[in-house]
């Protein structure tokens, strides 16, 4: 899997549903990692790293499905690593990863993310950073911000440096809609509460919890604006005595380091098959920042009834026949909208619909 982010082709892109299906066979592989370390003094974190990837399917739409695209030729930067989970799936989808967390409020102190990066033999920078004190974030193309800011005394210094430095940041906090009493409720205002010495939960390196509004003024005042995002229950979570609370997930988009746009799939396209081609919906389509002409290279299976005809841009080609075909788009710029005239329907043995295969996007 490794270098797959880093292809020159587009088909090559890796979109959050195929991630959270990588990340669960790389789960596997990095609990045979843990197994490996031996003389281990110190206790893993406990808690499932790979399980936002899962929840972030269903938040991210359009565009920024497409991991390259939110990466782009910089690194990552995993901010509150834990064990290092996440940044070592990411390396191992081919993407550089800077690594950091606060060594003294860690789980057991970074020895879990020091120990798997040498059983990994893995190249993933990890450093020791207080973020509240003077994070010094290096460039970055995406940011990780999973559970962090809830563990921040300064979380407005925090976001906002990290807009200066990266282009993207993925981030998941817990929000409350009551105050601490349980039952009376905070929907619509900006309220933050600071938590007492002995945090939430028993847990002392707990600080702020946001509303929903709060959060969403937090992150405007910043530097960022919101890209996607969801707010769904969390089960697991009881602020202020026995009601449940919420977790928010959010793709933000830095205004103060706006992204480099690059040509990417956008919607209507399957998990990439043996490293080579994708299976299409009826419609798919295809994001040029900039003027460009397009080749698809398409298969039509035997599966697929033909004739088949495929529009775009006021353009129609009929395949005849089953067999391999190149389609030439005249330069465009934006998103081009393909649509097929028919599709195979979902059905008990392939639950996707399916229009044609692409072997390659040349530009």
């Amino acid at each position: 899997m490794r270098r797959r982010l880093q292809s020159p082709s587009l088909l090559a892109d890796i979109d959050i549903r195929e991630a959270a299906a990588l990340a669960h066979r790389f789960q596997a592989e990095l609990a045979a990692s843990k197994s490996a370390v031996s003389r281990r003094e110190f206790d893993w974190y406990p808690y499932d790293s790979f399980g936002t990837i899962s929840v972030f399917d269903s938040v991210l739409t359009g565009a920024n499905r497409w991991l390259r695209s939110l990466i782009g030729d910089e690194p990552v930067l995993d901010a509150g690593c834990g064990d290092g989970a996440v940044s070592f799936f990411l390396e191992s989808l081919g993407a550089r990863v800077y690594a950091v967390d606060h060594a003294p409020t860690n789980y057991n102190r970074m020895a879990g993310v020091k120990a798997l990066k040498s059983v990994l033999r893995s190249s993933v920078r990890v450093a020791s950073m207080d973020l509240d004190a003077r994070p010094d974030f290096r460039e970055c193309g995406l940011a990780l911000m999973l559970g962090v800011l809830y563990h921040l005394k300064n979380p407005f210094g925090v976001l906002e440096s990290l807009a200066a430095k990266a282009h993207y940041c993925l981030l998941t906090t817990a929000i409350t809609r009551y105050s601490t009493d349980g039952r009376t409720s905070l929907t619509g205002l900006p309220v933050a509460f600071l938590a007492g010495r002995n945090g939430l939960r028993g847990d002392e390196t707990n600080y702020w919890i946001f509303t929903e509004a709060a959060l969403l003024n937090l992150i405007d005042r910043t530097g960022w604006e919101v890209a996607d995002s969801n707010i769904v229950e969390d089960r697991e979570s009881t602020l202020w005595g026995s009601q449940r609370d919420q977790r928010a997930f959010c793709l933000l988009r830095s205004r103060l380091r706006p992204p480099v746009e690059r040509p990417q799939l956008v919607a209507g396209w399957h998990e990439l098959e043996n490293d080579a081609w994708r299976w299409t919906e009826r419609r798919f389509s295809i994001s040029l920042p900039a003027p460009a002409n397009v080749k698809l290279r398409c298969t039509v299976p035997d599966v697929v009834p033909v004739p088949i005809a495929l529009s775009c841009g006021g353009t129609t080609r009929t395949f005849p026949a089953i067999g391999d075909y190149d389609i030439e788009v005249p330069a465009g710029r934006g998103v081009l909208e393909f649509e097929l005239d028919h599709a195979l329907a979902p059905g008990p043995h392939d639950g996707r619909e399916r229009g044609i295969i692409v072997r390659a996007v040349d530009l």
